[in-house]
């Protein structure tokens, strides 16, 4: 009986690794990097890095609900950047004297984001037209999309970068909530809580895990496949509006080349997360512990003074990690 009752527990708690892996992957890394530097584990850095974090889970949610399709979505580091300098123009302080738009109304600060957000859902919605029905896949749609976007910012700034922004704007992104918990953070969690119930208590989110696990097999059950996909880039493309004015604001400019890269880090944090890059699997606590990871990363080899190469290298080998896998789980079910 007690030698039956080791097995149980033993299974038990290989259950408990399995399952939880991610999160203790997180726990085990903070505690590695602060037992090497002590200031790693200050409330001070893990709250930069809290707040750093936070328009990059905003980012890979949009980009997770892609890949949860069995898609993907390159155009997303562009889109940040792009709603990042509309949002930096339409809120600089008057006088400044190097205005994009000399003659701007002082608009709300919450008109300029809706504005945003609007933009890049256009644009995402332009994706999913593409994606469901002229047929391209989505790497070379979004990747189209992509050049597309960095162009149409590039023209808009005149490759100049956006500075001078209102104090109101840039107080959003670094104010706390009674003097504690950073503005930041809140609307991270906010946007993570909206879209945890779309995926998991919504008609809309039952037919993206759908799709992501058998797109045929989902059309015969009577989804529409296409319509279905619009939406879902056309919600990321929102997301990526909103992260941009955020960067924006907490950076306090904004350039053409914002956003640059931020797609790749946006998909190997949902993988690393446990999105699966075979479709129909992904958790928004996952995807949000991955972007914790790449940022606790980040943080941790900076302090620890590793170079910037060796930095890109370290994220290189998590990727291909993450995704080798993802792919081994995805062959050991078949």
């Amino acid at each position: 009986m007690a030698e039956e009752s080791k097995k149980l527990n033993g299974k038990n708690l290989k259950e408990f690794g399995s399952k939880n892996a991610i999160y203790l992957v997180l726990v085990v890394l903070c505690i590695s990097i602060g037992a090497l530097n002590s200031n790693f584990l200050s409330l001070n850095n893990l709250g930069n890095v809290l707040v750093i974090a936070s328009v990059r889970i905003i980012i890979a949610l949009g980009v997770g609900g892609a890949l949860i399709t069995k898609g993907t979505d390159l155009s997303s580091g562009r889109i940040v950047g792009l709603t990042a300098c509309i949002s930096a123009s339409l809120l600089q302080r008057p006088d400044y004297a190097y205005k994009l738009f000399k003659n701007a109304p002082q608009l709300n600060i919450f008109v300029v984001i809706l504005l945003v957000m609007v933009v890049g859902m256009s644009i995402g919605a332009i994706n999913g037209v593409v994606i469901s029905y002229l047929k391209v896949p989505p790497f070379i749609a979004t990747l189209g999309m992509m050049v597309i976007v960095y162009g149409a910012a590039c023209i808009y700034t005149n490759a100049q970068p956006i500075g001078g922004l209102r104090n109101d704007f840039t107080g959003l992104a670094s104010g706390r909530v009674f003097g504690v918990i950073p503005n930041l953070v809140i609307i991270a969690a906010v946007v993570g809580i909206i879209i945890w119930i779309i995926l998991n208590k919504t008609r809309f989110g039952k037919y993206i895990y759908a799709i992501g696990g058998n797109s045929n097999a989902a059309e015969v059950s009577g989804v529409n496949v296409e319509l279905t996909l619009i939406k879902v880039y056309a919600l990321a493309g929102a997301l990526y509006g909103l992260a941009g004015a955020l960067l924006a604001a907490r950076t306090g400019g904004a350039t053409n080349n914002y956003g640059n890269m931020y797609e790749l880090d946006a998909i190997a944090a949902a993988t690393i997360g446990g999105v699966s890059t075979s479709g129909g699997i992904g958790t928004v606590s996952g995807i949000i512990t991955g972007v914790l990871i790449f940022e606790v990363l980040n943080n941790g080899l900076v302090i620890l003074n590793v170079s910037a190469y060796w930095q890109q290298v370290v994220k290189g080998i998590i990727i291909i990690g993450a995704v080798a896998f993802d792919i081994r789980k995805y062959l050991a079910k078949r």
